[in-house]
């Protein structure tokens, strides 16, 4: 049975109006979240504006979803650091916590050489918590290949990759070239990884959707193409979002909409043009409506 499996929601962090970390509501966001069937959470990572976060923020932050979850489902926390040292620390702080895992990047800071690479999952590695490897080759400036991933997939601890590429035919690569469970990790092919093979889904839209986010997962898995394709194009223009490099302040405003509010996102992260709070707001309305709402114009 694969280790994580199902959606994992990449989790928000509330802030109040004067941007302080709001715990009380992020328990809330967990417990709702909970009751709507997902069936993991993901704190601290980039959608979780990890790095705006002080480290007493961000610890407390993992810790406050790990208490919120109490052990219904499990808590794979961010370990993105711009440091081989910071972020083997953590992962100590997530295994000590009682998180299930951790997702890790590569170094961050500037393009590594392979063995660079390799020496920094190796250093992770040696915490002895499950690892998810996130390859994110356009945010940063590693391409977790296949070929890669067949390397790194020979340390004990690292058992699955979030893929970002934005290219389906990697999940088939991943499979054919390593033993690692996929998870697709980017919303607008949340459809076609599980139908060719991924097994779980990092996700950002179910913040604000989790219903729905959880129904498609399970179409897609069942092999259900018609349902999942017919729900799937209502979702698909708000997914699109998940990929934008503004998607934190794109999906706090989805959560609005749903009746579920988060706040406001930290700066540098500023509210976006009104033209783009409308765009998401139409894609929002085909979403939930299923598809009965007027082109926009």
């Amino acid at each position: 049975m694969p280790r994580f499996e199902g959606v994992y929601v990449a989790l928000v962090t509330p802030f109040t109006a004067d941007y302080e970390v709001d715990y009380k509501r992020l328990g809330e966001l967990c417990e709702w979240l909970i009751s709507q069937g997902v069936h993991g959470l993901v704190p601290a990572g980039s959608l979780g504006e990890y790095a705006t976060m002080t480290e007493e923020e961000r610890a407390r932050v993992v810790e406050t979803v790990i208490a919120a979850a109490a052990g219904r489902v499990p808590v794979v926390a961010g370990s993105a650091a711009p440091s081989t040292k910071q972020a083997v620390a953590w992962v100590k702080h997530a295994k000590e916590a009682g998180a299930a895992g951790v997702m890790a990047l590569p170094p961050i800071n500037y393009r590594p050489l392979e063995h660079e690479v390799i020496a920094h999952y190796e250093a992770i590695n040696e915490v002895g918590l499950p690892i998810i490897a996130y390859n994110n080759p356009h945010d940063y400036k590693v391409d977790l290949t296949p070929q890669l991933l067949a390397r790194l997939s020979k340390l004990e601890n690292i058992v699955a990759v979030k893929e970002f590429s934005g290219d389906i035919r990697r999940v088939h690569d991943i499979l054919t070239y390593t033993d690692l469970e996929v998870m697709i990790g980017v919303d607008d092919l949340s459809m076609e990884g599980p139908l060719f093979g991924a097994t779980g889904w990092i996700s950002g839209v179910p913040n604000a959707l989790p219903k729905e986010g959880v129904e498609l997962f399970g179409l897609a898995r069942q092999g259900k193409v018609k349902e999942a394709t017919d729900l799937y194009r209502n979702l698909l223009p708000l997914f699109h979002f998940d990929a934008s490099p503004q998607l934190v302040q794109s999906i706090k405003y989805m959560m609005e909409l749903a009746g579920f509010p988060a706040g406001p996102t930290r700066p540098p992260r500023l509210p976006l043009p009104e033209a783009d709070y409308e765009a998401i707001k139409h894609a929002y309305d085909l979403a939930v409506n299923r598809g009965r709402v007027q082109p926009a114009t």
